[in-house]
């Protein structure tokens, strides 16, 4: 997981994470080492995920579009800026998403239980027509 700031939700998702279960590498501002800009947090959560050191990642900064940017620059991630549990859901169902960008700035306590419980209780689908398009967005992250 990656903040760009110890704001908003950012303590909380850390704590929520926890107590789901979950461990966690902490990137950004979340971390005592780290430079904590979005684009330096969000690449190291993302890589983080192609590399094998995590099967999902959780990027935030203000807006939470910055840190989504950041995660999808990182080839094989697929980044989802999600501000709501329907949203949360789709991304993981449709566009099996490895990664959620969240909003520091909108992103309230009951919204991001919300949307922790429908990412991870989504499942990617198998559906011909959406492993197609997951495969084309494979395609045009190498050229084609």
């Amino acid at each position: 997981m990656a903040a760009d700031e110890c704001v908003g939700v950012a303590k909380k998702l850390v704590k929520e994470l926890r107590r789901r279960g979950f461990e966690t590498i902490a990137h950004g501002a979340l971390s005592d080492t780290e430079r904590d800009d979005w684009a330096w947090a969000s690449a190291a959560a993302a890589r983080d995920v192609v590399e094998g050191r995590a099967d999902q990642a959780i990027v935030c900064c203000w807006t939470g579009t910055g840190a989504s940017m950041a995660a999808n620059k990182v080839a094989g991630v697929r980044a989802a800026l999600c501000g709501d549990a329907a949203t949360a859901a789709g991304a993981r169902k449709w566009n099996d998403a490895n990664v959620l960008a969240l909003s520091l700035r909108t992103t309230s306590g009951a919204v991001l239980a919300e949307i922790l419980d429908a990412w991870f209780g989504a499942v990617a689908s198998v559906e011909p027509d959406d492993r197609a398009n997951i495969a084309h967005l494979s395609k045009i992250e190498r050229g084609h």
